[in-house]
């Protein structure tokens, strides 16, 4: 992925608002009982850091909830951005190495390792012909700010719109929104004259995605929202003054900013984007494909590796699939099966009331049993709200964003009403588990909320943890009551498919060669998800090469680790001590887990001390 967009990757698996509790900066480390010299020097090191890094990525500080910085955007898609995080990455290891890690605290040692495996994985992604690739393509339909940043900036999204200033803010980050657009312009020239160019495909999608911002005009702009609606804090004087001010800059550097872009990609760029869609088919394509396998798995496997896995998996799904199909009585192939479930009139929702209220529905179910999987649960609740119409096309059937630390935000769970009637009523169950409760909703807030973490750990994470709990919170549809129907259970194994055939998919892409439409037929052939879905996920992975690969990997490591802890506890193994190991220190990459599940179990395992 672009380096200038790297931060925010991570930033959109936890959004979080700003909040008047939190608009300063995080206090100064403090030691914990049996800290020594090391582990001051440790804590400090996390608060240097970060402190440096909100001063560079100012709109990382906003969707925190600090909003010291927040009279600006950043300085994204520079070489001057680029090099001061390289510099900065570098730096911190140095540091980090000159530190004792045998001195420290059992807490301190497991922060030490987070932070070396995400800074010397992330530091190696700056290598120059890694860095020209990831350059020469800014943005795509997935990454990019046009992506999230109209939604940022709505008044519905993570900037505030409680104060003057707020407004004010508001106002001097769109101006360098339009700046961001130019330079992704730039950007896109030099991989012209590089010849390293998106997918057609990917071009035309964000074409489609300015279309959509382009054609709400001013009033009606997604941009408009925060003068529709004032806090009593704002004087008469000033609302006619910010109306104005929004509706004329929404016109006169919003829009023609997004013209700008708009009209490049359609009559210059798409003329020479790619008819091929994998990332080893561009010179030195096949080598930030190996280390984007490492970046979001965080374990050094090889594209056929990950491929064989895939494989593996999806053969043992098919046969869990065909036990259900049995279940219900089918009397046809599974293919036929799949057929029935994408066209049977009484899974698809008759409105997007219908499916708000059977989601309602489920949460209720679902807290009513968290108590005997889980005594670690966070503060902050969870709303449920649809996808914005924007861009809802090109958005997964659900998704997640973080609430703020203290919880006067709540998380929110979004579900897509795009093309109703693809919104099966039997995938439900396992979307919700994957994406509210106890999946991204627990983990996300659980993090935050825990106070005694350095801010990296509170606020980052990496994708093999983050998504890997989310798909192993799946796999407790049976603890947790959930698909005693044999079609809400085929809804969990579709899901889990879809993780698995991303494995197959994925490095299929990107590493042997597989077009956009092998791809799709082999998601159908396989899972009885519906071509709109099926699309939408293969042009996510030509999208972000690699993303995709983290799910199933993660799920896989935690519920290897589970095993392990069972059958070393025997009776001693409680469920909800071990969620609590594995939630109550942040996202970990994966050896670090394993090495703390290991520890947790040689220590005889129970609740955390």
């Amino acid at each position: 992925m672009p380096l200038s967009l790297k931060l925010l990757t991570a930033l959109l698996l936890s959004t979080v608002t700003a909040d008047a509790a939190f608009a300063q900066a995080l206090p100064r480390p403090s030691a914990m009982p049996g800290d020594g010299a090391s582990d001051a020097r440790l804590k400090q090191l996390f608060y240097d850091s970060d402190e440096a890094s909100l001063k560079r990525n100012p709109i990382q500080g906003i969707f925190r909830g600090d909003l010291r910085y927040a009279d600006r955007l950043g300085d994204y898609l520079t070489d001057e951005y680029t090099a001061a995080e390289r510099a900065a990455a570098g730096a911190d290891l140095a540091a980090l190495h000159a530190i004792d890690r045998t001195k420290l605290s059992r807490v301190d040692k497991i922060a030490y390792d987070v932070f070396e495996n995400s800074t010397a994985i992330g530091l190696r992604g700056y290598a120059p012909d890694l860095l020209k690739i990831q350059r020469d393509l800014p943005i795509d339909h997935f990454q990019g700010f046009q992506t999230f940043y109209p939604d940022f900036a709505s008044g519905q999204g993570a900037a505030p719109f409680r104060t003057l200033a707020d407004y004010e803010n508001n106002l001097k980050r769109n101006a360098e929104y339009a700046q961001v657009l130019d330079r992704a312009i730039g950007r896109f020239r030099q991989g012209m004259k590089d010849g390293i160019v998106q997918p057609r495909l990917v071009v035309n999608n964000v074409i489609g995605q300015f279309d959509n911002l382009i054609k709400e005009g001013v009033e009606g702009s997604t941009f408009y929202g925060p003068v529709k609606t004032f806090p009593a804090a704002i004087a008469p004087a000033d609302l006619t003054r910010l109306r104005a001010a929004y509706a004329a800059q929404i016109r006169d550097v919003v829009i023609p900013a997004e013209q700008r872009v708009r009209d490049f990609l359609a009559r210059e760029y798409l003329p020479v984007a790619r008819d091929t869609v994998g990332l080893s088919q561009m010179p030195g394509g096949a080598k930030l494909y190996a280390y984007l396998i490492e970046q979001n798995t965080t374990l050094p496997l090889s594209a056929d590796d990950v491929h064989r896995l895939g494989l593996s998996e999806v053969a043992r799904i098919t046969r869990e699939m065909e036990t259900q199909k049995r279940a219900v009585g089918f009397k046809g192939t599974l293919a036929e099966f799949f057929t029935s479930l994408r066209t049977d009139p009484r899974f698809q929702p008759k409105s997007a009331e219908e499916l708000r209220d059977g989601y309602y529905a489920i949460q209720k179910r679902v807290y009513a049993r968290i108590p005997e999987q889980f005594s670690l649960t966070p503060r902050n609740d969870l709303e449920i709200r649809a996808v914005p119409a924007f861009k809802e096309k090109t958005e997964a059937g659900g998704s997640y964003q973080g609430g703020t630390p203290d919880g006067s935000r709540r998380g929110i769970f979004y579900y897509n009403t795009y093309d109703l009637p693809s919104r099966y009523t039997w995938e439900m169950e396992t979307l919700f588990l994957h994406e509210g409760v106890p999946g991204h909703h627990f983990q996300i807030s659980l993090a935050q909320e825990n106070t005694a973490l350095p801010a990296f750990m509170r606020f980052g994470g990496n994708t093999a943890y983050v998504e890997g709990w989310a798909l192993y919170s799946e796999s407790l549809w049976k603890d947790l009551g959930m698909e005693t129907d044999p079609y809400q259970r085929m809804g969990g194994l579709n899901d889990e498919m879809l993780r698995a055939m991303r494995l197959v998919v994925d490095s299929g892409i990107h590493a042997q060669g597989w077009s956009r439409g092998r791809a799709i037929d082999y998601m159908l052939a396989n899972s009885p998800m519906a071509r709109t879905d099926a699309t939408a996920e293969v042009e996510r992975y030509i999208a972000i090469p690699g993303q995709a690969l983290a799910y199933k990997i993660g799920q896989l490591t935690i519920a290897r680790t589970k095993a392990k802890a069972k059958a070393a506890l025997g009776t001693r193994f409680d469920p909800r001590d071990f969620h609590a190991q594995v939630l109550d220190t942040g996202s970990l990459p994966m050896p670090v887990l394993e090495r703390k599940i290991d520890a947790w179990v040689a220590a005889g395992g129970g609740a955390a001390k």
